[in-house]
C-alpha cells in the first residue's frame, strides 16, 4: 500500500474511533469521512461498508493495547508501574470505551475474538504480578481494571474541549490508580470480578437478549 493511502487509512480509523465513542457504530460514514479530512469515495475504498469498518477499527485498537500491555510489562520492573501505564496508553488509545459499544458488532470475528483474548491475557499478567510484588491491593481483580477505565474513557461532553477532557481524563485515572495501591485500607464493598467471572456474566447477557 502506498505512503499516502497508508496515511488515510490511518486517519479513517482514529476518526472512526473516535465518532463510535462518542455516537456509537451507527455514526455518519460521511462525518467520519470528512473528519479525517478525505473523500467519502476514499473511506469506500479502504472500507467496502460500515461493518468492515467497525471490524478494522476494533481489531486495529486491541492490536495497539495488546502492544501496551505487552511494551509495560518489558519496560518496567515494578509491576504495579506497568500496569499504570498500561492504563493511562489504554486510555489515549480509547479502547475501554469503544470495545464495549463494538461488542455485539464484532464478537463473531475470529481476529477480534484473538485480539481481545490477548489483551485480557497480558492484563491479568499485569494483575497477578503486581498483586504478587505487593504493589496491588489484595481485593482488586480483573474487573476493577478494564470496566473503570471504560468510565474514564467516556466522554464528558458540554462545555469541555476534548483536549481539556482528555487531561482531565488522565488526571483522574491517576488518582484512581493511586487509589489501587495496597497501602491497608478498608476493604472494597461489592463482589470482586474475575476475568473468568465477567465473561460469564457478558455470556448470560447476550444469551437472555438473543
Amino acid at each position: 500500500m502506498r505512503a499516502d493511502a497508508l496515511r488515510n487509512r490511518r486517519r479513517l480509523l482514529d476518526a472512526a474511533c473516535q465518532a463510535f465513542v462518542r455516537l456509537g457504530p451507527a455514526a455518519a460514514l460521511e462525518a467520519i469521512a470528512r473528519d479525517a479530512g478525505v473523500g467519502i469515495a476514499t473511506l469506500y475504498r479502504h472500507f467496502p461498508d460500515r461493518a468492515a469498518l467497525v471490524r478494522a477499527v476494533a481489531a486495529d485498537v486491541m492490536a495497539r493495547t495488546a502492544a501496551e500491555a505487552r511494551a509495560a510489562l518489558a519496560a518496567e520492573d515494578d509491576a504495579f508501574a506497568a500496569l499504570g501505564r498500561y492504563m493511562h496508553r489504554a486510555l489515549d488509545l480509547c479502547a475501554p470505551a469503544l470495545m464495549p459499544l463494538l461488542y455485539e458488532e464484532v464478537r463473531g470475528d475470529p481476529e477480534v475474538g484473538a485480539l481481545l483474548d490477548e489483551t485480557a491475557t497480558v492484563q491479568q499478567e499485569l494483575i497477578d504480578r503486581a498483586r504478587r510484588e505487593g504493589g496491588l491491593r489484595p481485593d482488586v481483580d480483573f474487573a476493577d481494571i478494564g470496566p473503570a477505565l471504560g468510565r474514564f474513557a467516556r466522554p464528558v461532553g458540554g462545555a469541555f474541549d476534548p483536549a481539556l477532557e482528555a487531561q482531565l481524563a488522565h488526571r483522574h485515572l491517576q488518582v484512581f490508580i493511586d487509589g489501587l495501591r495496597a497501602t491497608g485500607g478498608p476493604t472494597l464493598p461489592g463482589p470482586a470480578l474475575s476475568l473468568t467471572g465477567l465473561r460469564s456474566m457478558m455470556a448470560s447477557h447476550l444469551d437472555g437478549e438473543a
